[in-house]
């Protein structure tokens, strides 16, 4: 039989152990304490390229869109515009999904299509969806129009989001005219 003075012992040795894990879990907490954040959530950054995007959302395509869309693939904008089918419909009377339907977007209102429901800021931006218009929100929708609820970052590319804008243009029974190619960025064709 044990005594007394072995069951001291080992109970003490197991006392011993607890201890110490407690005092190195104490220890790691004050050293690695975890920062708690002010508001629950992550904060996602988006890194901001200057030389490719425009500057403060005043400065227009490096090209007018007229120049642009003359040389323009309306193919290749169509295969572009496969990603935009995850919150927008192309197809007449089709309908509206996250987005309004695209369908006759060339020279509609701005926040005009039926049974859709547009943020405050869209309302309020008021005009037409003209060549320039679509140019400039499609190069940077949040930019263009500050309280969107479009989350697209856009198309930084001007040769694309050309062919884009001439698929879109094709999206009507009566296409709206191309823009001449020497015309100012105001894209309408006089």
């Amino acid at each position: 039989m044990m005594d007394s003075f072995e069951l001291n012992k080992i109970l003490g040795a197991v006392l011993g152990t607890f201890l110490g894990i407690h005092a190195v879990h104490l220890a790691a907490g004050a050293v690695f304490a975890p920062v708690e954040p002010a508001k629950p959530g992550f904060e996602i950054e988006v890194a901001k390229t200057p030389s490719e995007g425009p500057a403060e959302g005043t400065k227009p395509a490096a090209q007018p869109i007229g120049q642009l869309l003359a040389s323009a693939n309306s193919d290749q904008g169509h295969t572009a515009a496969k990603v935009c089918e995850t919150c927008h419909t192309f197809e007449k009377g089709g309908p509206n999904k996250i987005g309004p339907n695209l369908w006759g977007v060339v020279d509609r209102p701005r926040a005009s299509e039926a049974g859709f429901n547009y943020s405050a800021a869209m309302k309020a931006a008021g005009g037409k969806w003209t060549f320039d218009e679509l140019n400039k929100f499609l190069t940077n929708p949040r930019q263009d129009i500050p309280g969107t609820a479009m989350t697209f970052a856009g198309i930084n590319r001007d040769r694309q989001r050309a062919d884009v804008i001439a698929y879109l243009r094709t999206l009507s029974d009566n296409p709206a005219p191309l823009p001449k190619a020497d015309a100012s960025t105001d894209g309408n064709a006089k």
